[in-house]
Order: C-alpha cells, then sequence, then structure tokens
C-alpha cells in the first residue's frame, strides 16, 4: 500500500515495531493492526500470530493476520510468522535447555532485537504474552533491546472477572513481568474504555474499501456469536488499539511508574513480589486513538 497521507515523519522519531496479536481471538486486533499499518511513524518489520488458549488458535491468528494484509493490499509488504503453539506451564521457564525449539515467531523475535539499528524497537503484544516469554527464555539479553508494550492484567485495580489476556498464560505473564526491563502496560481498566457503536463503524469503516468491510463485517459476525454473549448489544470497545497508539504518542494518556503485578491464578493482581518497576497506565486519549484511526482509513481506503 502506498500512504495517502501528505506528511511523514522524520527517521529519527520513526519506530521499528513487531506485532504480536491473537488476531482471530474476538473482533478488535484487526483494527489495532490496520492502525499501525497505516501509521508513518511506525515500521513494522514483521507480525507474529498469538494463540487464545484454544487448539488451532495460532493458525486462525495467522490466517487473519494474512486475511488483514490482502485486504490492505500489502499480502507481499510484512513477514508473518506462526508463534507458540499455547501457554507453557510454570516448569517451562526454570529448564536451560540450550537446544529447545522455538517458534518461527520467536526466533524472528529475537533476531530483530539482536540486529543494530538505529530506530528502537518496540514490540506490542495484543494477547497473551506467549511468544516474548519465549524469546526472553531462550535469549535474556533482548530484554534490554526493545520496550514491551502489553495490553493485559488487572494492573493496579482488580476486577471480579478473568482478565483475558493475562488468564491465557499465567506463567508466560509473571515470567515477562517479573522481569522486564521496559515494559508499558495497559491495563483492563484503561484498555476497555475505547468505546465505539456499531452503528459508527458502518458510517466510518465499511465504506473504507475491501478492508473497511472487512473489519466491519467481521465485528458484526463476532458481535452476533454466542461467543460474544457478555457484550451489550451494539457497542464494542477497541481495546487492543492502544497498544498501537502509545507507541506513536506516549502521552496520549497518564501512567504512573510502579512495581509489576504478580498474577494470581485468578488473573488478579498482587503486589510486594520485588517485581520491577514498569509503566502503568491509568488512562489513555479514546478520542485521539479513535479518530487517528478513522481518519487514516479514510484517507487510505475511502473512496
Amino acid at each position: 500500500m502506498k500512504s495517502k497521507l501528505l506528511f511523514d515523519v522524520p527517521k529519527e522519531k520513526k519506530l521499528r515495531v513487531i506485532i504480536d496479536t491473537d488476531a482471530a481471538c474476538e473482533a478488535d486486533d484487526p483494527f489495532a493492526i490496520a492502525q499501525a499499518l497505516m501509521s508513518p511513524k511506525l515500521i513494522v518489520k514483521g507480525i507474529i500470530a498469538e494463540h487464545f488458549a484454544s487448539v488451532g488458535s495460532v493458525e486462525r491468528s495467522y490466517d487473519e493476520i494474512k486475511t488483514i494484509l490482502d485486504a490492505m493490499n500489502m499480502e507481499n509488504d510484512i513477514p508473518v510468522f506462526m508463534g507458540e503453539k499455547g501457554a507453557k506451564p510454570t516448569e517451562y521457564f526454570t529448564s536451560s535447555d540450550d537446544e529447545e525449539q522455538v517458534s518461527h515467531a520467536v526466533d524472528f523475535l529475537i533476531k530483530e532485537a539482536l540486529r543494530k539499528e538505529d530506530s528502537p524497537l518496540f514490540v506490542l503484544c495484543q494477547g497473551a504474552i506467549t511468544n516474548v516469554a519465549v524469546a526472553v527464555h531462550k535469549c535474556p539479553q533482548i530484554l534490554d533491546k526493545m520496550t514491551i508494550v502489553w495490553i493485559g492484567t488487572h494492573g493496579l485495580k482488580n476486577f471480579p472477572w478473568r482478565e483475558f489476556n493475562a488468564g491465557n498464560d499465567v506463567a508466560s505473564a509473571n515470567y515477562v513481568l517479573s522481569r522486564a526491563k521496559n515494559l508499558w502496560l495497559i491495563p483492563s481498566g484503561v484498555y476497555s474504555t475505547i468505546t465505539v457503536g456499531l452503528a459508527e463503524l458502518q458510517q466510518k469503516v465499511y465504506p473504507c474499501g475491501k478492508i473497511g468491510r472487512h473489519l466491519f463485517e467481521n465485528m458484526v459476525e463476532y458481535n452476533n456469536s454466542p461467543a460474544a454473549g457478555w457484550t451489550k448489544g451494539e457497542s464494542w470497545s477497541l481495546g487492543d488499539s492502544p497498544a498501537i497508539v502509545v507507541a506513536l504518542n506516549p502521552d496520549c494518556g497518564h501512567y504512573v511508574d510502579h512495581e509489576a503485578p504478580f498474577i494470581n491464578e485468578d488473573t488478579s493482581s498482587s503486589f510486594g513480589k520485588g517485581n520491577p518497576i514498569i509503566r502503568i497506565y491509568t488512562d489513555v486519549d479514546s478520542r485521539y486513538i479513535l479518530e487517528d484511526f478513522f481518519a487514516k482509513l479514510k484517507l487510505n481506503y475511502g473512496s
């Protein structure tokens, strides 16, 4: 895709990014992927498929990523990698097998992190954090060479429901959180605020070419499925989009530097475990996140 935006970003302000996504899980990941691919500040080096705790889920995520790229006329522009097949048990992270077999996604992440480049690397995680955890276990030095942005956990304030992304691999969550050096956490109370109505999406997204139709129809289909029984009916939260937009503008919300949470089996957060200090967002600007996406979509794919 050749961007139709009439501006660019100075080279020294650009970021290399890897998107880690359970793209076929619900219907908001594709919006975030599209926003990243349309943003001139982000040099998308690759997209890696994340599982969502069911058999065949990483393959479904991979296929959805390919569908998005095709709908954006970018099928030959961005490499896509198959990630780890599922969650890792706690015992996995106590092993030290130098010959451990890892996925193509993990190999790619390690190689990109170790690559000598002027542009810093951000890994934007929109699901379970299994691929990152396995990469760090395989090659711990990459922690110094990337910033991890993760949509996950309840963060500083617990809620009486299971947080999906952390819950899909609690062991990997705790492995990364206990070692993080540059990690920006966007917890449930923040990512759930990016609310849109289906009518708004029909008006602003559906008319925008093949990708607009796919984003809208995929959303409607999922919203009407039994898997979406928890939703309100005609609205949705584009909860993965903040992972993209805090990379575009880290000041699009407020955050605190705080000890990283320890994730309990029920996905509640505990503190006092000696985890490192990370950045935890307490809010983000939903107007900026949504309007940036709508504008880029219309400018690039609108009639």
